[in-house]
């Protein structure tokens, strides 16, 4: 069983008596529904409807803990605080730096809150906080990578992408039922409207790909964007419609000179429209 140490994880407490609803009506996750050892994605959006903080959060004792990027949590800290006000809620920094994630046969029984973006892809993988395992973190990154599970700074830009982009409605990280949040009214018009077009997919070529930032085009036109890479393998948030529309007509997707193939994570169900009428369906 892989034990892999992300030293670039850092997480808070949030707790309180009014913890859960400050929550529930902030961030895009439904906590009401969270397991007791259940990690989910959220995000907390712009007005606007796009990512301005992405995280795990999952229950400890009677609050709950965030896990995001170590370059995030001071920001996210202090904008948490700016929602607060008069929130009978206590947020604060976690003593413990970095989270080890394990997975394989044996992480079933291990202790710590199952990640859902994993089980979704039929992978048991347990996150717990601190250092307690020496495994590469390029074995993490090659399971997520093989799995359509991105990352923010290396699969997508804060502020620059909405919840459907990197399937949050899929991965148990977005809420249609719970009521109001920051953004919310955006994200739920994409929903019902099905106008998301934007989608990660999993990225793959014969030779090695090239770097994180290539662009992914057909027939000459950008369709997307390389993401993380793991020699023959990567992730790329693209239009789908266009995509599909390229692969219908045998058109070459390069992502800069490399001829790739792209293919949405079947734990989605998502499949890549073959016509324009199919886009707009």
């Amino acid at each position: 069983m892989p034990a892999v140490f992300l030293k670039d994880r850092s997480l808070l407490f949030v707790s309180g008596a009014e913890a859960q609803s400050f929550l529930q009506n902030l961030i895009t996750t439904d906590i009401t529904a969270l397991g007791a050892d259940e990690a989910r994605p959220g995000a907390l959006l712009t007005p606007q409807g796009k990512i301005l903080f992405d995280f795990m959060i999952w229950r400890d004792g009677e609050g709950y803990r965030i896990e995001t990027d170590a370059g995030q949590r001071d920001a996210l800290l202090k904008r948490l605080t700016m929602y607060k006000l008069r929130a009978a809620v206590t947020l604060a920094p976690s003593t413990e730096e970095g989270v080890t994630v394990s997975w394989g046969e044996d992480a079933e029984g291990s202790q710590g809150v199952r990640d859902s973006r994993f089980a979704k892809a039929g992978i048991t993988l347990i996150r717990r906080p601190g250092k307690r395992g020496d495994g590469s973190e390029a074995l993490y990154h090659a399971l997520r990578i093989s799995h359509g599970i991105v990352t923010s700074g290396s699969d997508f830009a804060l502020q620059d992408a909405f919840p459907h982009d990197v399937l949050m409605d899929f991965n148990g990280g977005l809420s249609f039922r719970k009521g109001c949040y920051v953004g919310q009214e955006v994200v739920s018009r994409m929903q019902h409207r099905g106008t998301a077009r934007r989608r990660v997919v999993t990225v793959s070529a014969a030779t090695n790909l090239p770097g994180t930032g290539t662009e992914i085009s057909a027939a000459g036109k950008p369709i997307g964007t390389l993401g993380s890479v793991d020699g023959g393998n990567g992730l790329a948030i693209v239009r789908i419609d266009r995509a599909g529309a390229a692969m219908a007509a045998g058109t070459p997707l390069l992502a800069g000179d490399t001829p790739v193939s792209l293919v949405l994570p079947a734990w989605s169900g998502l499949v890549f429209p073959a016509s324009a009428d199919e886009a707009s369906a």
